[in-house]
């Protein structure tokens, strides 16, 4: 039996274009737990299987859930609810909520957790009851190597070892952007948690208090990114050797999917998992029905959620996905702790948005990112207008929960490149980390004063950038390159090749497929840089920029 999945609005696998937005994300982010799971499983009595009229439930979910499909199969069988999953990312999706654009589109919300989102008062009154389904706590995966090494194989680990061990030089990580993905922001609230040590949920002055040690611990963040899936490829071509820059200690992510990635066998030993003693914030995953849902919809929520919550769907969640059951009883995936300290989520709206903005300006390695612009003639008119738009959004200009994370951040270095039949000259800005409003102005001018004209030299352009991006020093560097046509001038594809295998640094680019860009030289450019390929063809242009902010 199928059921309809709509195309996932998320960052996909490297070099594959995409289409929306960041999946799971940070407004969806930090579930908490209530107590532990039991260390022997009780007994668990037959499930009673609660069928009714056949309904389509329409649920806007994360991406990852694909994964529940034969579940969810066997639910549409045993319940006759037909589940309709519309992927999205968690920041669209918030937004969307919030803004009264779910209702009507949908009947249910099925994120990593409604933790933040029901902190949002326009949010909140439009969310209905929810059902816990499954978790996964994030964790730290290590090398085996570097595990031995440290002694966290075989010794407790807290969270202010792990700060420790990247303040000596001991320990570099992977972990997703915590603006735009769940498990780097559920890694942020437990790091800055367990360091103020007071074992209640943070405030604002618990932020300045730990502040400085943050700020040591993410000299060791070596991969960013803005999904738990493209960071764990990343993580592993980095392992392999297939992207440059060589492998990376830590991959910091949800307990499943390092479960899932020791399984598959994409690495020559397996990861060893590092459960901070004084606690982690796991994903709960809620099936959550909207408040305006019909009493339909309420009811097949209902069948839904009591048929998932079953001890035979557990089973299959579990064995399926290698996420923790949500009811007793049910045995756990082999080899993983029975009981964990969950890390308290702060339940003020206030905290959590100071926490994103200290990390996103200070705390953060920062970044140096060149934007390679096509402001050739086919550029003239309504794409150049577009263009200056999703420049202009990434300003701070936007002040919605998706615009307040993709803004540039404080030292962070942009640098404009526009190309036509070569490139121009360069326009360099760092953002201000205290004042930031003069250097932001100074972008927008800069971008108001793009013009069109003359042909296409895509690959010289991107050299060009590359030659720009320099020493990286202490920062994330990225190229992103927006171009609406076929190289016509200079530098082709081949020689671009030959350019890069005579360099030693890694340097992620980011194609942005628009217009009559050439879709097959621009995905094999994301592939041999380590970066990933975005679609504006048929989506909106600010929407990638924002996006490709979760990767840099």
């Amino acid at each position: 039996m199928t059921r309809r999945f709509r195309a996932p609005t998320a960052a996909a696998l490297p070099g594959t274009a995409l289409t929306g937005t960041i999946l799971t994300g940070v407004v969806l982010a930090g579930a908490v737990l209530a107590g532990c799971t039991a260390t022997t499983p009780e007994p668990v009595a037959p499930s009673t299987v609660p069928s009714g009229p056949p309904t389509t439930l329409r649920v806007l979910a994360g991406s990852e859930l694909a994964d529940l499909e034969p579940v969810l199969d066997d639910a549409e069988r045993a319940t006759g609810v037909r589940v309709e999953l519309e992927f999205t990312g968690s920041l669209d999706g918030a937004q969307k909520v919030a803004e009264g654009k779910a209702d009507g589109a949908h009947d249910a919300l099925w994120f990593s957790s409604t933790r933040y989102l029901r902190t949002i008062p326009e949010a909140r009154d439009r969310l209905g009851p929810e059902v816990q389904v499954m978790t996964s706590p994030v964790v730290l995966g290590l090398r085996e190597p570097v595990a031995r090494e440290l002694g966290w194989d075989r010794a407790p680990v807290r969270w202010s070892d792990v700060a420790a061990a990247v303040d000596r030089g001991a320990l570099t990580f992977a972990m997703t952007d915590p603006a735009a993905s769940n498990t780097g922001f559920s890694a942020l609230v437990a790091v800055a948690t367990a360091l103020d040590g007071g074992g209640r949920a943070l405030d604002l002055d618990a932020i300045a208090r730990v502040s400085g040690a943050l700020s040591r611990l993410f000299t060791g963040h070596r991969v960013t990114a803005g999904s738990s899936e493209w960071l764990g490829d990343a993580f592993v071509r980095r392992a392999t050797g297939e992207d440059p820059g060589g492998p990376v200690d830590a991959l910091i992510t949800y307990e499943a999917s390092l479960l899932s990635l020791n399984r598959s066998g994409k690495l020559s030993e397996p990861l060893v998992p590092v459960y901070p003693q004084d606690g982690v914030v796991s994903a709960d995953y809620p099936l959550t029905v909207l408040a305006g849902a019909s009493p339909e919809a309420r009811d097949a929520h209902r069948r839904l959620g009591e048929y998932l919550r079953g001890p035979e769907a557990q089973r299959a969640i579990v064995e399926l996905t290698a996420r923790r059951p949500a009811v007793p009883g049910v045995p756990q995936p082999p080899d993983v702790p029975a009981t964990l300290v969950e890390i308290p989520f702060p339940d003020n709206r206030a905290v959590v948005d100071a926490l994103l903005d200290a990390y996103a300006d200070r705390l953060r390695r920062p970044a140096r990112t060149v934007y390679v612009l096509d402001v050739s003639g086919s550029m003239e008119g309504e794409r150049i207008d577009q263009l200056k738009r999703a420049l202009t959004g990434l300003t701070g200009v936007d002040r919605s929960l998706s615009g307040r994370s993709c803004r540039f951040r404080g030292r962070e270095e942009v640098v404009l490149l526009p190309f036509s039949q070569a490139p121009g000259a360069p326009l360099s800005f760092t953002v201000d980390e205290t004042a930031p409003e003069a250097s932001l102005a100074s972008v927008r001018a800069a971008v108001e004063g793009l013009a069109a004209g003359g042909d296409t030299a895509v690959y010289d352009s991107v050299i060009r950038a590359h030659d720009l991006i320099g020493d990286p020093g202490d920062r994330f560097t990225s190229i992103v390159l927006m171009t609406d046509g076929e190289n016509r001038q200079g530098a082709g594809l081949a020689e671009y090749r030959a350019f890069l295998s005579g360099r030693a640094g890694a340097v992620p680019v980011f194609p942005i497929l628009f217009g009559e860009a050439a879709e097959g030289e621009m995905r094999e450019v994301a592939r041999i840089t380590g970066g990933a390929l975005w679609d504006a063809r048929h989506d909106p242009l600010d929407r990638a920029f924002c996006q490709i902010r979760g990767y840099q």
